[in-house]
């Protein structure tokens, strides 16, 4: 316990005791405070910070019992709920040891003790006073974190009917600690509807952790997601918690689940399955106790018919599913989020830019926006970085694709039957902005067949 700091308090109505726990302590932490009247702890308490309140279990009124103990421990307590108390008693025995333990206290001493038994205690319940203090910090920080925001969804608004019926799915399911799926293609915005998943749920208070399935590798996917001891392996220097671990008591995001591999679908399961983590190099089962949520941009149901996702881990990671559309089927909230996103970088980069020309709002309509939401807030960036007005114009916006848009479009002057439904799908999505449903509907077409035949021809 050689430079470890910490500060303890120890009570106890026997001088004799105190002097020695202080003759004994001083060196090994930085500050003992001793006292010998019971009633002097409210006041102490509401002037000091204790890493450690070392309490004597019997006073002079009731000298075998334990009763003043548990008292005085009930009201240490009620001023301080994360207090650290470690009974003292020369009665010990493990009928009272249990009892103090449910009543709130960490540990137990019995006099006369061991010195080196009694720094080991001391040193052990420091440690776990610094680890909830860590915790309480990461707590705050997350809850300060929730505050800034100071929308329900922050960046994730629409008023489109498609957007309406996903803000009403996150109310209905944020409190339950089902496991959802998100699905929804790049840039649609699956992170934020995890966040606002866990902005409005029961473990609001507790840590928000995202995982990016796509960018762990897969020799360290079980190190990174469940943990390693010491020695596992070359680089295994120390132990080390997972993800899950790590996430306990709050909301883990699984983001680009589509992209595991078959075996590594199988360990994941077996994790959710149980509620255990097995670190690697262990063989000692962890309890966790996380919320999931799970997000991919792939086809997950195809993955399924075709082997290369588990139905069983689909199953249990989709209690809910919540489908993000693409900004090219909510056309109505492209005007609101370019105007959300003029606010936010008008004032990041210092400009005095006021609002989108309606000219302009029209060709923001009329893309097709195959980057999707992101790629509407990378576009209103660019054009504020780059505007010298007061008014964004139709000049400012410059899409990269829209030279191979061109490109793409054909006359009808082929037999090739390909080429002629090629050019057709064009002109009709072009007619409808970019929405697939009513595109299909008027081709006489599922919205899936459209998608398969837009992917057929790189559209």
């Amino acid at each position: 316990m050689n430079n470890l700091t910490g500060k303890v308090l120890a009570i106890d109505d026997n001088q004799d005791i105190l002097f020695a726990l202080k003759f004994l302590l001083k060196k090994h932490v930085e500050l003992i405070h001793t006292e010998e009247d019971p009633n002097k702890i409210p006041d102490l308490l509401n002037k000091n910070s204790y890493d450690v309140i070392l309490l004597d279990m019997n006073f002079t009124k009731d000298a075998i019992s334990g009763q003043e103990g548990i008292y005085w421990l009930k009201k240490i307590l009620d001023i301080d709920p994360d207090a650290i108390v470690v009974f003292m008693t020369a009665y010990g025995d493990t009928e009272k040891a249990v009892y103090a333990i449910k009543s709130g206290a960490t540990d137990f001493i019995i006099k006369p003790w061991q010195n080196e038994k009694l720094v080991a205690t001391i040193s052990s319940v420091i440690k776990l006073s610094n680890s909830k203090k860590e915790a309480g910090k990461l707590k705050t920080k997350q809850r300060e974190i929730s505050k800034i925001q100071d929308q329900p969804f922050h960046d994730f608004i629409g008023k489109s009917e498609e957007m309406q019926v996903v803000f009403k799915t996150i109310k209905k399911v944020a409190k339950t600690d089902a496991n959802i799926l998100i699905l929804g293609e790049n840039g649609t915005g699956k992170e934020l509807v995890a966040r606002a998943l866990y902005r409005d749920s029961l473990r609001r208070d507790d840590i928000f952790l995202n995982v990016d399935l796509g960018s762990i590798a897969e020799n360290l996917f079980e190190s990174e997601l469940f943990g390693h001891v010491k020695g596992a392996f070359t680089d295994a220097k120390k132990d080390k918690p997972g993800r899950f671990e790590v996430a306990s008591g709050g909301t883990l995001f699984l983001d680009e689940i589509g992209n595991l591999s078959m075996p590594l679908q199988s360990k994941l399961l077996s994790v959710i399955e149980k509620n255990k983590v097995t670190r690697v190099g262990s063989n000692i089962d962890k309890n966790i106790d996380v919320r999931l949520i799970c997000a991919t941009n792939n086809d997950i149901y195809k993955m399924v018919q075709n082997d290369e996702f588990r139905q069983d881990l689909l199953y249990r990671i989709n209690t809910v599913e919540i489908h993000l559309p693409p900004l090219r089927e909510r056309i109505g909230d492209i005007s609101i989020l370019a105007n959300h996103f003029l606010k936010i970088y008008s004032r990041k980069y210092k400009k005095n830019i006021k609002a989108i020309h309606k000219k302009a709002i029209e060709k923001l309509n009329q893309y097709s926006w195959p980057g999707n939401v992101r790629e509407l807030q990378h576009a209103i960036e660019r054009a504020v970085i780059m505007s010298d007005m007061s008014i964004l114009n139709v000049d400012d916006f410059i899409f990269s694709s829209q030279a191979k848009k061109n490109k793409r479009e054909l006359e009808l002057d082929t037999y090739n039957l390909d080429d002629i439904e090629k050019t057709i799908i064009l002109k009709v999505m072009k007619q409808n902005m970019g929405n697939v449903t009513k595109a299909a509907k008027i081709l006489g077409l599922t919205r899936t067949s459209l998608y398969r035949r837009m992917e057929k021809y790189d559209l």
